[in-house]
């Protein structure tokens, strides 16, 4: 039966492998688990003639301008494969070696452009909407921007927003039948027969589901429903319909929206989910000060523990995307990014004067974010690393919370010469991620 539950969508990715090119669609190899409400939509460009002499006091007309594709992703109970998706592609660029029996993927920002038309690496994405209603595939997605949350007593929170070219492809379609009254033998019986194609379904409810309308032009430009019973298995699908009767020499237009077989494309049979247990905060560690190289490590600092109320790391990426001179499509052919900014928000009980000695001398110093979950081999667990070797504090205003007083640390992460602006290690059981 056909559903409109939210909870029954499903979203999946080309997590483990990145496309080669603009616009150029990769395997689909992960699904994910993602919120109720994360929704990729068309973001249809429509204009009308509301600035034109069309001789009337409204518009008539709309203008098609093509399309562009975005959605979001949040991960309320992330797992490390989450952050190596997302951070992989929000960064640009990974390495990976061995870790026992599982993998670290050692993510870094891009040095540059990965090409012409793309600063990052794109992913393809699908989602299937309810249950029965819809499949469509978005080509060339970007990971825009990421928002982590390590709050106290929580789940480790990760959200993000995606952009896309609207490149895109549905599981749905819809075929015209024309069909003379009187000489067609199905034109006043009570069956109609598609041109080439099965309807998609393994039983008759699932089939009879995923003809969606059936509509008929009786009169020129007035269409009418028409009642369907039954879709066959055949191919071409046969489907069962009320009788309609027309005139004995004048051509009636039928119009069947329906699900096509599938088997013939492969993108419509989503991958599996990848699992993993969920990252607390009580197994996180958090350091600042000191000083990290990826070489040495994370060396000195003082370590963070009950006072930290939440430690928040956001990446944007202010990617725009674009139409060019000559593309000739209706969706677009370059993702830009404008400049990553990235940023750390700090709040905690006021306890001491660290954070405003930081203010006062205008230093930088190093910050470590260790979230560990459970063993996979040992000695390696599940785990997300973020390292910044440069951080530097814009503000820290002391407020009240309740009983306590509170600090906010507002932190900017900062490019060094030598070790760059972040080092994220995510290890676990997954071999690739944006090969």
């Amino acid at each position: 039966m056909r559903s409109f539950r939210a909870n029954d969508n499903l979203l999946a990715v080309s997590a483990n492998n990145q496309e080669t090119a603009i616009n150029t669609v990769q395997t689909l190899d992960t699904s994910l688990l993602v919120g109720a409400g994360d929704i990729i939509n068309l973001e249809p460009r429509r204009e009308s003639n509301v600035d034109e002499m069309t001789g009337n006091e409204e518009p008539d007309t709309i203008y098609d301008l093509g399309g562009l594709a975005g959605g979001s992703l949040n991960f309320e109970k992330a797992q490390p494969q989450h952050f190596a998706f997302m951070l992989a592609y929000a960064l640009g660029a990974i390495s990976t070696a061995a870790a026992g029996s599982g993998y670290a993927h050692t993510i870094t920002p891009i040095d540059g452009d990965v090409d012409a038309s793309r600063s990052l690496p794109t992913f393809t994405a699908a989602q299937r909407y309810g249950n029965q209603i819809m499949k469509r595939r978005f080509a060339s997605m970007i990971i825009d921007a990421l928002t982590a949350t390590f709050a106290r007593d929580s789940w480790v929170k990760l959200a993000g927003t995606m952009k896309g070219t609207g490149l895109v492809v549905d599981n749905v379609t819809e075929e015209t039948i024309a069909v003379i009254p009187g000489i067609d033998p199905f034109a006043c019986s009570t069956s109609l027969t598609l041109a080439a194609l099965a309807v998609q379904g393994s039983t008759a409810a699932e089939r009879l589901g995923n003809v969606q309308r059936i509509r008929v032009e009786l009169a020129t430009g007035v269409w009418t429903d028409v009642s369907f019973t039954a879709v066959s298995a055949a191919t071409p699908a046969v489907i069962t319909v009320e009788e309609v009767n027309g005139t004995s020499t004048d051509p009636v237009n039928f119009k069947v929206l329906f699900i096509p077989d599938e088997s013939s494309a492969a993108w419509m049979t989503f991958p599996s989910r990848v699992t993993e247990t969920p990252l607390r905060v009580t197994d996180l560690t958090v350091k600042m000060g000191g000083l990290y190289t990826a070489a040495g490590g994370f060396l000195g600092g003082k370590e963070l523990a009950c006072e930290v109320e939440s430690i928040e790391y956001a990446i944007q990426n202010n990617a725009q995307v674009e139409m060019c001179v000559g593309g000739g499509g209706t969706y677009a052919d370059r993702v830009y990014r404008d400049g990553r900014v990235q940023t750390l928000k700090l709040n905690r009980e006021f306890r001491d004067y660290i954070l405003q000695q930081h203010i006062d001398s205008n230093d930088t110093f190093a910050v470590q974010i260790l979230a560990e979950g459970a063993l996979f081999d040992s000695p390696h667990k599940y785990t997300v690393g973020l390292y910044f070797p440069k951080v530097g504090v814009l503000s820290s205003p002391i407020s009240a919370n309740g009983k306590r007083l509170a600090e906010a640390g507002d932190f900017q992460v900062l490019q060094d010469s030598s070790e760059g602006s972040v080092q994220a290690v995510v290890k676990n059981l997954v071999a690739t991620y944006m090969a």
